[in-house]
């Protein structure tokens, strides 16, 4: 039987990726994915002071820097309890954090739905419209990202975020104006994303009602359902959820049954052919991110499309816009219950800890973002960043493929593989930082 191999660049991800096809029967049979490109950010983190890891790590990436500060930053504050030091943020800062990350999640996840999934489905399926994308995820993901650097003095790669809590102190005024921003937001994802009010929205439970959902994020769910690709892209249907906000638990999640996580039992290991590491969990390979964050937090809607369509391109996809509007609803929630009176930060500048270690954990836009420091005579001695793309991107092993190379099997065409491969939201950067 000739196999046929193609190779296969891919851009219109964050970074780029070479995709090797190996065709049998018409069908993708197996692929290789390739990451080319190295800086080696570990290694020029090695002998520096630990807190440098607060501005050369959200150099990291562009799109997802926010989160790498704040894992690195908890990486910190871990490794300061490990040695004895009471580390207990005020709720002011708690909320802070967790409303930049979430403005961060929200402007990734709107740049990838309007300017990866909705041309590139559009151009997949020969339907090319007029439509201005790029303009409409442009304009969301700017006015969100305004929200965030009132709190976190820029973006991207801001450095606010300090073992103990966070430098800025914000004012009533700093809070209106925060809180215009994502009203604006808001009035974006009702009139142009959704075609319904927020609450509405948040409404929706059941495939059965998924048609009720008009505006651009509609149009993606009738395409998709229209074209038979609802059920394309299925994989190992196993997911992995590591850090905890009020929107997220840890977790694992094997078709439906749940189960405890402890970070210690996570691995990474080179790979052929790749600069990118493969990562995974007791020997397994689990899936991260959105849909991974829906299952083991049980996310109603989420739940329903999974006992339909497994885990499929559709269900992968919406969990990823649907976030956008629990985290949205949670962005309000966030700011009407700040205290400003409290302090930004509990801890003294110049604490002496010259030998510690710390795991630093985050839920980013992608999936379980895991940060690990050793430090010794004050300098780290060794730095480890794993990153969701390793967990969904990995080859595999002798038991079975990667996760998103599972999903990609037995797809008919180049086009239809590589649509399933960006519905999980590459990044090449982070990957083989």
């Amino acid at each position: 039987m000739k196999k046929l191999q193609i190779k296969q660049l891919i851009e219109k991800i964050e970074g780029e990726a070479e995709l090797d096809f190996t065709f049998s029967n018409g069908k993708i049979e197996d692929a290789k994915i390739n990451f080319g490109f190295y800086r080696g950010i570990e290694e020029i983190l090695q002998g520096k002071d630990p807190r440098d890891a607060l501005v050369i790590t959200p150099r990291v990436c562009g799109i997802c820097n926010h989160a790498h500060l704040i894992a690195a930053v908890r990486a910190i504050e871990n490794g300061y309890e490990n040695s004895g030091v009471k580390v207990e943020l005020s709720s002011k800062a708690k909320d802070i954090r967790e409303f930049t990350l979430a403005c961060e999640l929200i402007q990734n996840h709107v740049k990838w739905l309007y300017m990866t999934m909705l041309p590139q489905l559009e151009k997949y399926l020969h339907q090319e419209s007029e439509e201005n994308y790029a303009i409409k995820g442009t304009y969301l993901s700017s006015i969100i990202t305004k929200a965030l650097a009132i709190f976190a003095g820029q973006w991207p790669h801001s450095s606010y975020a300090i073992p103990g809590g966070v430098t800025c102190d914000p004012t009533h005024l700093d809070v209106m104006q925060v809180q215009s921003l994502l009203n604006e937001s808001i009035t974006f994802f009702e009139q142009v994303m959704t075609g319904m009010t927020l609450d509405t929205y948040l409404e929706i439970d059941s495939v059965s009602t998924l048609h009720k959902i008009e505006g651009d994020f509609g149009k993606l769910l009738y395409l998709m359902g229209s074209n038979e690709m609802a059920e394309i892209g299925q994989s190992h249907d196993r997911f992995i959820v590591f850090g905890d906000s009020m929107l997220s638990r840890s977790g694992k999640s094997i078709v439906t049954t749940l189960s405890k996580v402890e970070s210690k039992y996570v691995q990474e290991a080179e790979q052929e052919g790749t600069l990118a590491k493969a990562v995974t969990y007791k020997q397994k390979l689990y899936e991260v991110g959105p849909l991974a964050r829906g299952m083991v937090a049980k996310t109603p809607i989420v739940k329903n499309l999974h006992k339909r369509y497994k885990d499929s391109l559709l269900t992968r996809v919406f969990a990823r816009v649907h976030e956008v509007a629990l985290l949205l609803n949670h962005s309000q929630r966030l700011l009407e219950r700040l205290v400003l009176d409290e302090p930004s930060c509990v801890l003294d500048a110049n604490i002496p800890l010259y030998e510690f270690e710390g795991t630093g954990i985050v839920e980013a836009a992608r999936g379980s973002l895991i940060h690990k420091t050793t430090v010794s005579g004050g300098k780290i001695s060794q730095y480890e960043i794993i990153t969701p793309t390793q967990w969904n991107l990995s080859h595999g092993n002798q038991e079975e493929q990667g996760i998103a190379i599972e999903a990609m099997v037995g797809a008919t065409s180049i086009e239809e593989a590589t649509f399933i491969f960006r519905a999980f939201d590459v990044c090449s950067v982070c990957t083989t930082q």
